[in-house]
């Protein structure tokens, strides 16, 4: 699966009593995908998962999901401190339709974490996972720094396709992304390079048997004996001297499903990092994408940093990565949540408040973080 771009890990909205206030997950999960981030992470630590009842990270697993666009690459949080509770949510998330799953590393019991342990905590959810699996090391909050020679090792698993890196330490990240190089998988993605999912490919299905069914019914009540267009939703292939597939630039052979045009891709394991301020530096590293928490109240501005690289346009990136810098450092790793929601209600999302014992940002902080978000569109 294909994890390149920017996915914002979106924020669990309230009620001012502390209720989980769903309807706001709703319309911002829909706001974000009308945005040109890749996906959305739901239930991670900007999500407050750690303050929810099991019930609650379910019940919000399915409303982000229910409300995002349908293109867009959807990552459930479901790291739990034990194997068996992870697996649990994660076999829940794989039924609600989730892309992959984002599981943090345990680290309650810190001196009990040895490498023996964390691999056979990862290789046994991910032998038993329906979803393909990110490792998610964040130590900040966790208070543990999952080696660069474990996650290494971990890579070689076929169903392990990514880290979430959030330590900010860039020699990690050049470790993790030459140490790995030699993993070579295949993904599918769209004739323009862009992630597709089973999920995707599913819902292309439907759609273009959903279209069959009305052709046949028009051609019937027609008095029509062309049924041929009942055809329109059949898989086809085209090689590369097709008409329709010769002007794309590739040498693979293309699927259609509908309106869904695939192709086949080479990726490796996956590196994304989980630090705004460093986006820059990390992409041009070789990290893929990233999981920002600054791109909760400002996702075009994160994106932009992205476009700019994939563009080649290194002097535009760092141009916008500076523009960047000093408000994620603020907002996100000094404020954290409660600044991120305020960025939020700033910029036209729902942020609101959380759950104690988060506090409420003071009069002096809410006017610094006007200040520094001043400018940004979302």
């Amino acid at each position: 699966m294909l994890l390149s771009g920017i996915f914002p890990p979106i924020t669990t909205p309230f009620y001012p009593d502390g209720e989980v206030y769903y309807k706001k997950i709703e319309a911002n999960a829909e706001r974000y995908s009308r945005t040109p981030v890749a996906g959305i992470v739901v239930q991670g630590s900007t999500g407050e998962a750690i303050f929810l009842s099991d019930q609650e990270r379910r019940d919000v697993l399915k409303a982000a999901l229910a409300a995002a666009a349908p293109n867009k690459v959807m990552i459930a949080g479901t790291g739990s401190e034990s194997a068996h509770e992870t697996l649990h949510l994660t076999e829940y998330a794989a039924e609600l339709g989730y892309d992959c799953a984002m599981v943090r590393t345990p680290h309650y019991y810190k001196k009990q974490m040895h490498p023996a342990n964390l691999l056979a905590f990862y290789r046994t959810i991910a032998d038993r996972s329906a979803l393909p699996i990110i490792i998610y090391n964040f130590p900040q909050a966790t208070g543990y720094d999952m080696p660069a020679d474990i996650v290494i090792e971990l890579a070689a698993h076929p169903n392990i396709i990514a880290i979430k890196e959030s330590s900010g330490n860039l020699d990690k990240v050049k470790t993790m992304v030459e140490g790995t190089r030699h993993v070579r998988r295949q993904a599918t993605v769209t004739d323009t390079f862009e992630a597709v999912t089973p999920r995707m490919i599913k819902a292309a299905i439907a759609e273009s048997e959903k279209q069959s069914r009305e052709l046949v019914s028009v051609a019937s009540l027609a008095g029509s004996a062309d049924t041929g267009s009942a055809e329109a939703g059949e898989r086809r292939v085209f090689s590369p001297v097709d008409t329709d597939a010769a002007a794309k630039p590739s040498s693979s052979a293309i699927s259609v499903v509908g309106k869904l045009r695939t192709r086949q891709k080479e990726v490796g394991f996956q590196v994304m990092v989980g630090a705004a301020h460093q986006l820059e530096p990390s992409l041009a590293l070789g990290a893929v994408g990233a999981i920002l928490a600054f791109a909760c109240p400002a996702p075009m501005a994160c994106y932009e940093i992205y476009a700019a690289l994939k563009d080649g346009d290194t002097a535009l990136a760092r141009e916008k990565q500076d523009r960047v810098k000093q408000a994620a450092q603020r907002v996100v790793g000094d404020l954290g949540v409660p600044g991120v929601k305020y960025a939020m209600d700033l910029n036209g999302y729902y942020g609101g408040p959380s759950r104690l014992p988060f506090l409420p940002l003071s009069g002096e902080q809410r006017a610094e973080v006007e200040k520094l978000m001043a400018g940004f569109s979302s």
